[in-house]
């Protein structure tokens, strides 16, 4: 490692860089324009930017240079990978660094999981930064393997890796003043807060920016981005598996208000990060949408990076990390080589960097306690219930109406009118809580569907055609110590496990999209025909997100976050 004024000495010309990147097309997101360069790198860092010799030289023959791109807002634990893993999946898309919350970690396993994502992320291609989780659990209506007070939060705030608090969820709880909420603000202060106020307008959203809250990626319509945009708040444009945004939110932007802006994926599969695409894929969708390239990729990278407060990353200039892409057009924006810290780490879509050894697993988080009978809902007469409506490609719901079907003396699915008996079942205490309801949206004719992954406690979640299916995956899930599960007439169509906190998969890449594609084409098999038919399963318990939700502790009306009757 050399000194700082060895360094300088590079920079005035007279020692040779170690690399020189010759004939570059540069993509300056610093002054908005692009223009030629050659660009030094010494010690991992750039050096300088003109007439430079090295003591290798790459010929970028009029390529395009760009930073490396950067997620604002992910959960890595939704990929269903290890960090490791995760790596390998994005890096060859153009990744340099991600912005993560491990609030699922954190649900599950409290403090430990937070150490465990700490560790798991050192050392590797991407580089992570963590924000703290602020909701845990995100509401007193669920049931979650653990609680985390502002005083936990100021026992690793300092580290340099923490880029500051998580999505405040419970956002009545801050704009109403809460203690606990207003004492998790505090302890970020001077690092950033993020914002998740799925539809908040008026003067409740300005009692919430008021409070601290910086940024918000939950917005999915135009008016609402535009409303936070003005009061403030940086918008994070999301495009994930289902949380598809990007669309409708494009035309929010122009050049004045382009810097308050960055793309997160929030939560996306495996195999949609290999197939589709990364922060590179949100790239190339903006511009298709009419965004100029030069402002998607300041969105994509030194917007992000300023906002969190990323010191070095996000541009190519003296003093910052040499973590390029390079690219070919701007137009089709397929990106052929990833360097970090001057070194090449994919090229043509294959991964080259090294993994580090894995890093030992947390604990089982298996621990059950339910019934048959517990399953059974008991038919009121004359009265209508409340179903839970999918909305494709959102994690919002409908409530909707309909009249039950009836069979020996119980309320059971209709699969003629698409009506699905839905079950959550409390995982992390053995309390004994079963959460049953009644969903639309799956279409499935036969068996049952089943997952450990289930925002934000992460309870057990099954959505069946019958009680016997139904009680067969949850069987199967605690014999995998957690995972994905379909199942019909008794039989294991597909599976997936996950022993890692009930979230993420011990298995590599390759396997876990095979076994991910497994199970979607089984779902399909029955007659699902949702994209991704397992993750719009797993926002069915978030009690946070609007209208109509299931948790361990009964039906949530998560628009006034209270428990309701499953009856009209």
């Amino acid at each position: 490692m050399r000194n700082i004024r060895q360094k300088l000495s590079i920079a005035r010309g007279e020692q040779p860089a170690e690399l020189v990147f010759k004939n570059a097309r540069l993509v300056n997101v610093l002054s908005g324009e692009i223009h030629r360069a050659n660009v030094a790198v010494d010690d991992g860092r750039i050096v300088g930017i003109g007439d430079y010799k090295g003591r290798k030289a790459i010929d970028l023959r009029g390529a395009y240079l760009a930073p490396s791109l950067i997620d604002g807002h992910f959960h890595v634990e939704s990929s269903m990978l290890t960090a490791p893993e995760f790596a390998r999946a994005v890096v060859p898309h153009g990744t340099g660094a991600v912005v993560i919350d491990p609030h699922e970690y954190a649900n599950v396993l409290g403090l430990d999981g937070i150490r465990y994502v700490l560790e798991s992320t050192k050392n590797l291609a991407v580089d992570f930064f963590i924000m703290l989780p602020s909701c845990v659990p995100a509401t007193p209506l669920e049931t979650a393997g653990a609680r985390i007070t502002a005083d936990d939060l100021k026992l690793m705030i300092a580290d340099e890796r923490i880029a500051g608090v998580a999505e405040l969820m419970n956002f009545p709880g801050v704009y109403l003043g809460a203690k606990s909420e207003l004492a998790k603000i505090e302890v970020g202060k001077g690092k950033c807060i993020d914002g998740h106020a799925p539809g908040l307008r008026g003067e409740k959203l300005n009692a919430y920016v008021l409070a601290g809250v910086r940024s918000d990626h939950e917005s999915t319509e135009l008016d609402e981005a535009r409303e936070k945009l003005r009061l403030g708040m940086h918008i994070l444009l999301r495009e994930g598996s289902t949380e598809r945004n990007l669309a409708g939110l494009i035309p929010l932007i122009n050049l004045h208000n382009a810097v308050n802006c960055s793309f997160a994926t929030d939560d996306k599969l495996a195999g949609d990060l290999v197939s589709e695409g990364h922060i590179d894929h949100c790239v190339r969708r903006a511009i298709k949408l009419g965004l100029p390239p030069i402002a998607a990729l300041q969105i994509a990278t030194i917007n992000t990076a300023r906002h969190y407060r990323l010191r070095n990353f996000g541009a190519i200039a003296p003093r910052y990390w040499a973590d390029f892409i390079v690219f070919d057009s701007l137009k089709n924006f397929s990106i052929r080589q990833v360097y970090k810290k001057g070194i090449l780490v994919a090229e043509d879509g294959k991964f080259l960097a090294r993994s580090p050894a894995a890093v030992p697993l947390p604990r089982s988080t298996m621990n059950l306690r339910y019934q048959a009978r517990d399953l059974a809902v008991k038919v009121v007469r004359g009265k209508a219930i409340k179903i839970i409506e999918i909305v494709p490609q959102q994690i919002i719901t409908k409530e909707t109406l309909a009249a039950p079907k009836f069979a020996d003396g119980e309320i059971v699915a209709d699969v003629s009118r698409d009506i699905l008996k839905l079950v959550v079942v409390e995982r992390h205490r053995a309390t004994g809580n079963v959460g049953v309801g009644f969903v639309r949206g799956f279409k499935l004719k036969d068996g049952a569907m089943g997952s450990t992954v289930a925002h934000d406690a992460h309870n057990v979640v099954v959505a069946g055609t019958n009680d016997t299916d139904i009680l067969r995956v949850i069987e199967e899930l605690e014999r995998l110590q957690g995972g994905q599960v379909v199942v019909a007439r008794g039989d294991v169509k597909a599976e997936l496990g996950l022993p890692i906190a009930g979230l993420v998969s011990d298995q590599p890449l390759n396997e876990v999209m095979r076994r991910i594609d497994a199970l979607n084409a089984a779902a399909h098999a029955l007659g699902c025909d949702l994209d991704a038919p397992f993750m719009t399963l797993s926002f069915l318990s978030l009690s946070p997100i609007p209208q109509l939700k299931l948790t361990d502790q009964g039906l949530i009306d998560a628009v006034h976050l209270r428990k309701t009757t499953l009856f009209a």
